[in-house]
């Protein structure tokens, strides 16, 4: 599929397999992780110019733009790639629900217990 993505940009990107980039989407304001998307070129190229988040849904072969259908709007602050340029981190102003459970973000049910106990910061071998 054909982008209107900078070229600079889209040389830069190290994609999966089947050509996406996972997108993590975190509130600007407070740091908090909302949720975990995948974009192709596309996409990005959308959310760049658009100010709003799109989406490559893996489920259903098909771009959407967060908000579009749950009135929960993902409006962008930045974006930037991280050092590998294989993950995009899209700064947003949440309104509404990230996750699609109604829940504010996707990563709150489930914490998982460490096998190992980790030290605080500067109390290693006391």
């Amino acid at each position: 599929m054909s982008s209107n993505l900078d070229p600079a940009i889209a040389a830069r990107l190290k994609r999966s397999a089947d050509g996406l980039v996972p997108a993590v989407a975190q509130q600007y304001d407070t740091g908090e992780v909302l949720m975990l998307g995948w974009m192709d070129d596309e996409a990005l190229h959308r959310t760049l110019t658009t100010g709003r988040c799109t989406y490559w849904s893996r489920s259903r072969g098909e771009y959407w733009v967060k908000g579009d259908t749950s009135g929960h709007f993902q409006h962008v602050k930045s974006v930037a790639l991280d050092c590998d340029a294989d993950t995009v981190l899209v700064q947003v102003d949440q309104v509404g629900a990230a996750c699609h459970t109604g829940a504010r973000t996707c990563f709150d049910a489930d914490v998982l217990p460490l096998s190992t106990p980790v030290d605080e910061p500067g109390t290693a071998g006391q």
